[in-house]
């Protein structure tokens, strides 16, 4: 536990619930990129939970001045400018998708009310899975607003098509710019109408003396992207280096006030028909939450599997009671 703070020194402040491999790796990435001046990590788990802040703190000298704490004391996240729930039920054997939903929306319904008597100006966002769901539930379980408590999204999902197709035509990734939409899950959509590489649509990019993308290529690399967190995590039993960096671009985009346009996971009220259902559509981020969403243009056949996405959050949430 660190005292002595000086209120005058601190600067935003970042809490991140749980602290295992997401939260840790959350933590390190917004410490290596300086996003806080305070960053709390808290976990039931205090000697863990300690022991992981010891460790970042140790390698302080190499990354911008932050006042890291650990602590399983909820009191220590009061005031926070940002507060990320990573914690959630695992998933046991034998046990569905949604037995591990219930099971997590019931951590959420004692994890978030403390959090939220703390931190009542705070920015929420849930990193938890399944991140649809429990964002959903989260909302109803805090009354929040949709702009101040939302989810990761497909934010890493989005990463994972820019980066295959930057590799399939030797670019770099920060010059394509494509989203997944949808559940952060099996159903989730690659939006290949307005998908681009330096301003050129991609369905128009040639390699040689053919275009570059098949509807073949196309399908294989949505498969990929959907496929990507098994193949992690059979190799590895978790992800947790992916989704740390890219929560912490959420959290950027926030204390900062980029205005970022960012595939998050917010309630949506009448996107091209789809309303009542937390799931990700680019979406302005900034000071203030997630306060916009786009409505960029999609085809038929998108927005029929949007729809049906939509459908399976909606289904698993009201079976919850939410």
């Amino acid at each position: 536990m660190i005292s002595n703070i000086d209120s005058r020194r601190e600067g935003s402040k970042l809490s991140i619930v749980g602290a295992g491999a997401v939260g840790s790796s959350l933590a390190y990435a917004a410490m290596i990129e300086g996003v806080a001046r305070h960053i709390v990590l808290e976990d039931i788990n205090g000697p863990k939970v300690r022991a992981e802040a010891l460790d970042l703190i140790h390698g302080g000298q190499f990354v911008p001045e932050a006042l890291i704490e650990g602590s399983d004391d909820v009191d220590s996240t009061a005031d926070s400018d940002v507060v990320v729930i990573t914690a959630g039920a695992k998933q046991q054997p034998g046990q569905s998708r949604l037995d591990l939903a219930g099971s997590t929306v019931k951590l959420m319904q004692n994890i978030l009310p403390p959090l939220v008597e703390r931190s009542p100006d705070a920015i929420f966002l849930m990193v938890t899975n399944p991140v649809d769901v429990t964002t959903q539930a989260a909302l109803k379980i805090s009354g929040l607003p949709p702009s101040r408590l939302f989810g990761s999204g497909t934010v890493l999902d989005s990463s994972r098509l820019r980066q295959l197709i930057a590799e399939t035509c030797a670019v770099a990734t920060g010059n394509v710019h494509a989203y997944m939409c949808g559940e952060h899950g099996d159903s989730e959509t690659p939006m290949w109408s307005t998908a681009s590489i330096g301003g050129v649509p991609i369905l128009d990019w040639k390699f040689g003396n053919g275009k570059c993308f098949t509807g073949e290529k196309l399908d294989e690399m949505s498969q990929r992207v959907v496929n990507a967190a098994y193949e992690v995590i059979e190799g590895k039993g978790a992800t947790n280096f992916a989704i740390g960096v890219s929560s912490c671009r959420i959290i950027k985009a926030i204390l900062r006030d980029e205005r970022a346009v960012l595939p998050v996971s917010r309630m949506l009220t009448n996107w091209h028909g789809i309303g009542g259902v937390c799931m990700s559509v680019p979406t302005i981020v900034g000071a203030r939450g997630a306060v916009r969403q786009l409505e960029l243009e999609v085809s038929e056949s998108e927005l029929s599997q949007l729809r049906a996405s939509a459908d399976q959050i909606r289904e698993t949430a009201t079976s919850l009671g939410y």
